[in-house]
Formats: structure tokens, sequence, C-alpha cells
């Protein structure tokens, strides 16, 4: 089955699958977003989406029901993202599906997730009562949020504002709870975390907490955020080594958490705050 703006389930009122089914998957192309930021296939950055999801479930052969927590990582080069609700839908459809084992579920989830974005996922099943079942962390970083300021642009986001000193030359990371954005298909909040990672010039504190809260009326998907930021304090800061990391709260029992980054930065751990 392929997915047409016509017949997708974006913005509408659907039940929930009866029966696995991985047509439920809506893949959408970065191609546009990403043109909208000048990007085009020789991308600045590497980096990752990172998806969590708390609501998964099956049946083992003899139909007894079985849980599961999951982690998802879908590189920042695949040509498709997966629409949010789409991957809700169809992990639900797994409710009332036999499998033999947890290792057949882990399968069938990267062969249909890998379709769908037009290149390798991993996933890993975590069991609830695993030591690794995302206990609760906390961003490293200097928390900015404290910073006294008067803030009066709300969007569209606004580069501009950002400003950084030249002469002093620094490594630190920087931490803010006050990101928010808004979904593009339903209109909803999209709440976050923000880590940012530098060595260059010194980034004025109070003019990127400016920029961040520029993004609280904007529309955009959660990685297409992340990727303006980093574009932008990479353009208007020019740091030599540049990572931005957002922590999604989660919808749907699903949160989302892209990393972006230059070349040469490793890939983050999976770090789930309080509000997730």
């Amino acid at each position: 089955m392929t997915n047409t703006p016509e017949t997708s389930t974006l913005g509408q009122s659907v039940a929930f699958p009866s029966s696995y089914d991985a047509g439920l998957l809506f893949p959408i192309p970065r191609t546009e977003a990403r043109a909208k930021l000048g990007l085009d296939e020789s991308l600045p950055f590497v980096g990752v989406d990172l998806w969590n999801a708390y609501e998964l479930s099956w049946l083992d052969l003899r139909g007894k029901p079985q849980v599961a927590l999951a982690e998802f990582r879908v590189p920042a080069t695949s040509p498709n993202l997966v629409e949010s609700k789409s991957f809700k839908l169809y992990l639900n459809s797994f409710a009332q599906e036999r499998l033999a084992n947890a290792d057949a579920l882990r399968a069938t989830l990267i062969a249909d997730l890998s379709a769908a974005a037009g290149a390798p996922v991993s996933v890993s099943l975590i069991a609830p009562t695993s030591p690794q079942a995302f206990p609760v962390s906390v961003l490293p970083g200097e928390l900015i949020d404290g910073v006294a300021i008067t803030i009066e642009h709300y969007g569209p986001p606004a580069p501009e504002l950002l400003k950084s000193d030249a002469q002093e030359t620094v490594e630190e990371t920087l931490v803010s709870h006050l990101f928010r954005s808004n979904c593009p298909v339903t209109g909803q909040p999209d709440w976050a975390s923000l880590q940012i990672a530098y060595t260059g010039p010194r980034i004025d504190r109070a003019a990127l907490l400016r920029y961040l809260v520029s993004f609280r009326t904007h529309s955009d998907f959660h990685e297409a955020c992340v990727e303006r930021i980093f574009l932008d304090l990479r353009t208007r800061c020019a740091p030599l080594k540049l990572s931005v990391y957002a922590r999604f709260t989660r919808r749907g029992g699903l949160d989302i958490n892209p990393f972006r980054a230059l070349p040469g930065a490793a890939m983050p751990d999976n770090l789930r705050l309080s509000r997730q």
C-alpha cells in the first residue's frame, strides 16, 4: 500500500488497527523541508533521529500478551522520516498479532521501518524490568533558562538574534528547557529540552535564549527544527565543533529526539528526561 495525502491518516480521526499492517507507515521525504533551509544532498551534518516507544505489545503463539519498550534510530541521511501518528498506529497494529518471540517482532520492525525510511533503521527491544529501561537522566551542560531577559519575539524563527564574541573562544555545553514549536499536521504544541555543545566564539546566552524562544509559534517537524537551529548556529556563530540535541516530550507513547552535529561527532546517548 502506498500512502498519498488523500489516503493518509494525517490530521484525521482514525480507529486503532485490529491487525498488523505495515502499510500504515507514512514516509515523508526530507527534501522539501531541507530545500527551504537551502540544503541539498550534500548535508553539512551527521546525525540520528532517536525514537522511544513506551506502548508496544503483541501476543505470543498461545495468545498471551507481551510488552516491551523500544528504541529506534533513524539515520539523518535517510531520504524519509516517518510521520509520528502513522508510526503510533503501526506499532499498535501488533497488539493482536501472534509472534514466535521478541526476535521475530524486532526483525519485522527493522524490515518495515527501514523500507519506510529508505535506509537501515536500528531497533532495540527492552524489557520493562531491565536496568536499561530508559531511566530518567539529566542533559549535561549549563542551564541558560535563568538569564534575566525581556522577550518580545515568538515567531518566525529569528537567526538574526544570535550573537557571538569572536575575540573569545570557548568549549561549552548549554541547555534550555524552554523550547516549544508546533506540529505542522495537527497544530498541537511540541515541547523540548535542547542541548547545544560547541567549540568556537562564545555564544551570547541571552541572544541564544531569545533565538530559541522565537520558535514558539513556528510550525515544523521536530527534525526540521533541529536542522534549522544547527544551520543558524553554524552560519551566525561559526563554531569549530557543534552539536544540537533535542529531547521532545512524548505524545501517544512516542518521543522523538533528533541529533545533528558537524562531521566527526559521536552519536548521542539515549538520555530520557523527567518530562519524557
